[in-house]
């Protein structure tokens, strides 16, 4: 698998916009999280895992893979919602999909027009398809495109990871506007510091 590349440019204008953050990073050491080009497959991934557990979205996710074989537009667009449901997912979901499928082969979106947009158009074109939300938007810009700058208000372990960085017991929108300013424009880097700092607690 692909990962996000980053480096020691990064770290050091981490390191030297934030203090607790370069502390962080100097803890946590070098991550590698995965990425994916095909974002017609990612959008399909998050919108088989929305509102279910991780292991049964890997399952469907599984499902879904063995059914089709090739995540594509034009392969999900000819299929039934049935069959796509079948795959052990809502009707909705499936709906979904197979609405955004019909919509790529129409052309009414470009998702290859993409990368060349900024990221504020890119999350706005997605969000405007059925089943995707500012937050998956925010997701591809990051694990498909590999945007550099992306801090998103919207991922509630972005905001835990901020709330224990800064030892804060709540966080407003306006210090996050802040924290994140401080970041640019190596965001991304510094939001895999603030999940490693919640990943696999509730709290």
């Amino acid at each position: 698998m692909a990962i996000f590349n980053y480096g020691q440019t990064e770290i050091d204008h981490l390191r030297k916009r934030d203090k607790r953050l370069g502390q962080m990073i100097d803890r946590i050491g070098l991550l590698e999280p995965g990425v994916t080009s095909d974002i017609f497959s990612a959008l399909v991934n998050s919108i088989v895992a929305q509102q279910i557990s991780s292991k049964a979205a890997e399952t469907v996710w599984g499902r879904v893979k063995d059914r089709f074989v090739k995540i594509t537009p034009e392969r999900m667009a000819s299929a039934t919602v049935e069959k796509v449901q079948c795959c052990g997912m809502s009707m909705r979901k499936a709906s979904y999909i197979k609405g955004m499928a019909e919509a790529c082969v129409k052309g009414e979106i470009d998702l290859d027009a993409l990368w060349g947009l900024p990221d504020e158009e890119v999350v706005k074109r997605l969000s405007s398809l059925h089943g995707i939300g500012v937050w998956t938007a925010e997701m591809i810009l990051i694990f498909c495109m590999q945007r550099p700058d992306i801090v998103s208000w919207n991922d509630l372990g972005i905001r835990r990871g901020m709330m224990r960085l800064y030892e804060l017991d709540e966080l407003s929108r306006a210090d996050f506007e802040r924290y994140r300013k401080r970041y640019s424009p190596y965001g991304t880097i510094a939001s895999f510091y603030l999940w490693e700092m919640t990943d696999g607690t509730d709290d």
